[in-house]
């Protein structure tokens, strides 16, 4: 693939993974393990909260949308990289990275729109719940799970299709354990001005639709949440309403949090972007089934009756 103008790059080659003799299999294990509980505590959350009719409500309804798309988000990363732990070819197709981009971070934008629905919803419930059964009505969480689906689908469309179209000559080795927009666009042959020009629209697209954007508007949601909060007089009403919004705030600040870290960190900065990228990754899917179940008596009760154990998730 050295072959310059002649030569088309039809497969990438990852460098952020040890190589088999160098211990390659002490991370496949641990990596294999923590995907199997995603994908288990995901599930279990998500058949919890359809078989409990307990659950049947507005907010459970949007964690189990996103315990679903935990799954897939996941999906889209991890079973490549164990692949790629265990194979001496650490590579990935020239459609297969972009469909893994694609998916990757479509899946990532639209967990991003349904936690800023999910805080609108707790607004609605905490600062207006007389009225909030009659707005958020089964239908509208429908409508707002797809349209959050549909938004993060689209908005990086037209980024796949424009990327898809570059000339990729040479070098083809991604620094990195998964592709990802930054260090395609480096590997392509194309003006470094126009590659510099979509580096900055796609921040921007990360900061006004993505991060930024959508975490100042969870922010301005709670805002007005705590100010409601502080308003009520009972100490155990006020409890009561921290707790419905505890594991929804926890989730946005991991998930949000790892986010910027990778994403909004100065090229310039330095850094090993491989170990950044595993919290991102891994850890924020990892931790999501347990912060929606360890400290929620409600799904604590729907996952025992799932399972048939009563001495699950005892306190």
């Amino acid at each position: 693939m050295e072959g310059a103008n002649l030569s088309v790059v039809t497969e990438f080659l990852f460098t952020g993974f040890p190589k088999l003799q160098d211990g390659g299999l002490l991370y496949f294990f641990p990596l294999l393990s923590i995907y199997i509980f995603i994908v288990i505590g995901n599930l279990l959350i998500f058949f919890a909260v359809r078989l409990d009719t307990h659950l049947h409500n507005p907010m459970y309804h949007f964690i189990s949308i996103f315990s679903f798309l935990e799954i897939w988000y996941t999906t889209a990363t991890i079973p490549k990289m164990l692949s790629n732990l265990i194979s001496s070819q650490k590579t990935i197709s020239f459609i297969g990275c972009l469909l893994q981009m694609y998916f990757f971070h479509s899946l990532g934008n639209t967990e991003g729109a349904l936690l800023t629905v999910m805080a609108i919803d707790r607004y609605l419930a905490i600062c207006n719940p007389l009225r909030y059964p009659t707005i958020m009505t089964p239908r509208l969480c429908t409508q707002l799970s797809a349209g959050s689906c549909v938004f993060g689908f689209l908005i990086l469309l037209p980024e796949i299709v424009w990327i898809s179209t570059l000339p990729f000559c040479g070098p083809n080795q991604i620094h990195q354990i998964f592709c990802d927009f930054t260090p395609l666009l480096h590997l392509a042959c194309a003006d470094a001005s126009m590659i510099l020009v979509q580096d900055v629209v796609h921040a921007l697209a990360i900061l006004i639709t993505g991060l930024t954007g959508t975490f100042l508007l969870i922010l301005t949601t709670y805002v007005f949440i705590l100010s409601t909060v502080f308003r009520i007089p009972s100490a155990e009403g006020k409890q009561k309403a921290f707790s419905t919004c505890a594991s929804h705030l926890t989730v946005v600040i991991v998930h949000f949090g790892f986010a910027a870290i990778v994403y909004l960190k100065p090229e310039a900065s330095g850094g090993d972007d491989t170990l950044m990228a595993v919290p991102y990754t891994v850890i924020t899917p990892f931790l999501s089934p347990l912060i929606f179940s360890l400290r929620n008596k409600d799904m604590k009760n729907a996952l025992r009756k799932v399972l048939g154990k009563r001495s699950f998730l005892n306190k």
